[in-house]
Order: C-alpha cells, then structure tokens, then sequence
C-alpha cells in the first residue's frame, strides 16, 4: 500500500464510484498478511515511503518464493538484498524482468506504478577501491530503488588522494554522499572535510590482518574528525541507501 493507492481509494468514494464499505474492504486487506512462516507488511511503504525489503540468507527456496511473489502481487516491486545465487535463480525464474545484480547480491524489481517521491538532488555512492564495489552496488541499486537519482565515483581512495579532489563537479552536485571505505577507513573523512552535505561512512570487510574484517575502518570512521559524519554497520550499502533516502526527501 502506497500513499498514492490510498489517495486513489478516498478520491474513489469521494466521487461516489467507491463505497466506503469497499474502500474499506480494500484498506482492511492489505496491512499485514500472514503466510504462517512470516507476517508480510503491506502498508510500510504508507508509513516509511518504500515497502518492505526482503533479506535472502535463512530462508528456504520455498519461503523466498511465498515473501516475494505475495509483496509482488500488490504491485509494490521487489528489493531483496544479499542474495546468493541460488536465491537469485528463484528469483529470475519468478520474475524475468527483474534487474539482478550479482555483484551487490541484490534484485530489483520495479512497482508497476513506482511513485516519484520529491528529493533534494542525487545521492553519490562513492567507492575507496575495487575492493568495495559490492557493497557500493548494493547501497547504489538500494538507492536507486527508493527513488533517488544516483551518481558514482569509483576507486577514489586516499591512496591516490588526487582522484577525490579531481572529483569536486560529482561532489557539488550530490544532496547526500555515501562513502564505501575499507582497509584504514579514511575516505570518509576526507570527503567529509571537502563538503558541506551529509555523508554516511559505509565501512567494508576488506584489508589485511588487522583490518579485522572491516572492525578497524569502522572504528575510524566513528572516530572522524569531520564533524557530522554518519557511520552505518560493516557492509551495510543497504543500510546506507535507506539513511541516504530518509534524508533525502523533502516530505
């Protein structure tokens, strides 16, 4: 359930083409569905601006199945992170016009009628390396699916400062910025210093030995001496697409 969708229903019964025992057949039907293993929420998108996201790891081919067409079904689309490629196989056998990214491990299908929410400009989905490119791709597609434009700079790590401050066009243009760091974690802080929008530090499981499996990059980034930094959870790109949109729309 949308707001749109609820905007449809009202305007219906306003004109008398709906009566308001339908419409509320209609508002009645679509909160929760219980399918015995999960309890499928309908009207978060009414509530949160996107409806609920689906996570692969744990669940059956069966269960993926069950969660995925049901959310379809409404015409809210489809996001489902972290899936492997047995989970993406469920997945593009379901639906063949589904945007299936295997590097990010996430699909993307569209709603029939995605809403376009008014946002303040496009998100940037930076990249410190290579290395960091799943994670990039999953806050990037995330992103892309809540209903922001989405720019990208890629391998713009602090081991080659010059190519972040050659970047300043991408950087004045962006309304939120996230940075996907590993190793040391350092290119948060420099882009922090570099601007004036909000930038959430996204820390990655990549580097050696006493990166300890992204611990040290976030710890950094939570100890930034760019003021404002926001830092979100070890290769949580999801997690980053979500703070990034919440700040980004204007209503």
């Amino acid at each position: 359930m949308t707001p749109e969708k609820v905007r449809e229903i009202l305007e219906q019964v306003a004109g008398g083409v709906l009566s308001p025992e339908n419409a509320l057949r209609h508002l009645a039907w679509m909160p929760v569905e219980d399918v015995g293993f999960a309890r499928i929420d309908h009207h978060r998108a009414l509530r949160q601006g996107f409806p609920e996201v689906v996570y692969a790891p744990g669940k059956t081919a069966e269960q993926l199945r069950v969660v995925c067409e049901r959310l379809a079904s409404r015409g809210h689309g489809l996001l489902v992170t972290r899936a492997d490629e047995p989970a993406r196989e469920v997945l593009r056998s379901l639906f063949a016009e589904a945007e299936v990214n295997e590097l990010g491990r996430i699909v993307y299908l569209p709603a029939a009628a995605a809403p376009s929410p008014t946002v303040r400009g496009p998100v940037l989905v930076i990249a410190a390396g290579t290395g960091d490119l799943a994670v990039a791709e999953e806050a990037a597609v995330t992103a892309r699916a809540l209903g922001n434009p989405v720019d990208r700079l890629n391998d713009v790590g602090v081991a080659g400062l010059h190519r972040i401050l050659s970047s300043t066009d991408a950087l004045d243009r962006a309304a939120v910025i996230i940075v996907v760091a590993g190793m040391e974690g350092a290119l948060p802080s420099v882009v922090g210093g570099l601007v004036g929008r909000p930038v959430i530090a996204t820390p990655t499981s990549v580097g050696y030995g006493t990166a300890f499996a992204g611990l040290t990059a976030l710890l950094a980034m939570l100890n930034s001496c760019a003021a404002g930094v926001t830092v979100v959870n070890i290769d949580n790109g999801f997690g980053a697409a979500c703070a990034a949109t919440r700040i980004n729309r204007t209503c």
